[in-house]
């Protein structure tokens, strides 16, 4: 029998959508059976439009985080919302954009927030652990070896890790900007099978998801499926850091370090975690198992320093065969005129953060 070559150009399309069909079912199954998933949450999804803790939304999600811990799941929790709990208390109509400000939210909303996450726990018989950590807990040695000790620890009898960054003591300078980036550093830190970013969105959408005929991405295999897509730049209401932009990056610092990565709302939380086809999942790059983390031991980022955060690939290695970033992450050095990336690190490095 002859085939004309549009029927063999049909017969290698089924062929390859078949390829992607079950590149993301096998993805989505597998965040159903990892045996320990990194949880984020955003500001706008634990918090009413005025800024106070919404019990009800809280109590949604510890519900979920619950029953896959009763299902043998290891979670830990990245829980922003500690500025948006405070900013109520304390009298603030928005959010503050001075650092002293936010400081101040932060060490009034942390409590806040986590007194209603134990509560609810506790509920089903789990206990809260807070973890406060800085950009300096993943760039020293010592620090990042013991904020790990403590995790697994904590994971060994049976709490729940709730992670944040420590505001109170970050700079603008010294702090990640975001929990997404935070979470998918965790994820790398505690090699987590999972990385799940829930925030008010649903998904990464190939458009304005307002406009007509834009639909869902559903897999991400590489950043070649992210051409053409104009990624929005700010969330749906002024409480949190990070829009779909963060969540991209944070999405493609994760699944660099080997650790496939799920998008979308946490009203879909259940179904995330349970395996069905919701938001967006980003596969792990190249297929890789998550690595031995092992971020940056050396001088931690100092205020004043002219440097940036660079958008290079994953974790770049030093002369002496150690791990000079975390993941996703590389030094670059300030010249009078612009600032060039590096890879290894000196002692006379200084760092700050800046955007992708």
């Amino acid at each position: 029998m002859v085939h004309s070559a549009d029927t063999q150009q049909h017969t290698g399309q089924r062929a390859g959508r078949s390829d992607v069909d079950a590149l993301e079912s096998a993805g989505r199954t597998a965040v159903a059976g990892a045996r320990r998933v990194v949880v984020k949450v955003g500001s706008s999804s634990l918090t009413t439009p005025d800024g106070l803790i919404d019990s009800g939304r809280i109590r949604d999600l510890v519900e979920v985080l619950a029953d896959r811990r009763a299902r043998g799941q290891e979670v830990i929790l990245v829980s922003s919302g500690a500025v948006a709990a405070g900013m109520t208390p304390l009298g603030m109509a928005r959010r503050p954009h001075d650092l002293a400000s936010q400081q101040a939210a932060a060490s009034v909303g942390q409590g806040l927030l986590v007194a209603s996450y134990a509560a609810e726990l506790a509920g089903h018989g789990l206990t809260a652990a807070q973890v406060l950590l800085t950009v300096e807990d993943m760039m020293r040695r010592v620090q990042h070896r013991n904020a790990q000790r403590t995790l697994r620890r904590l994971l060994d009898i049976g709490a729940l890790p709730i992670v944040n960054e420590n505001d109170t003591v970050a700079t603008h300078e010294i702090r990640f900007g975001d929990n997404d980036r935070l979470a998918a550093l965790v994820a790398h830190l505690m090699r987590a099978d999972a990385l799940v970013l829930l925030s008010d969105v649903d998904a990464l959408y190939d458009g304005n998801p307002a406009d007509e005929g834009t639909s869902v991405v559903h897999l991400v295999r590489g950043r070649a499926d992210l051409d053409g897509i104009d990624i929005g730049s700010s969330g749906r209401r002024g409480v949190g850091t990070g829009g779909m932009v963060t969540k991209v990056d944070s999405a493609r610092i994760a699944t660099e370090a080997g650790v496939p990565t799920l998008l979308t709302s946490a009203a879909n939380a259940r179904a995330a975690l349970s395996g069905e086809r919701v938001g967006t999942f980003f596969a792990a790059a190249g297929g890789r198992r998550p690595r031995r983390a092992s971020c940056g031991w050396r001088t931690p980022p100092r205020a004043g320093a002219a440097s940036s955060w660079t958008r290079e690939r994953s974790t770049r290695w030093c002369g002496r065969r150690r791990r000079c970033c975390p993941p996703g992450w590389s030094g670059s050095r300030a010249t009078s005129a612009r600032v060039t990336p590096w890879t290894c690190a000196t002692s006379r490095a200084r760092w700050s953060r800046g955007d992708w």
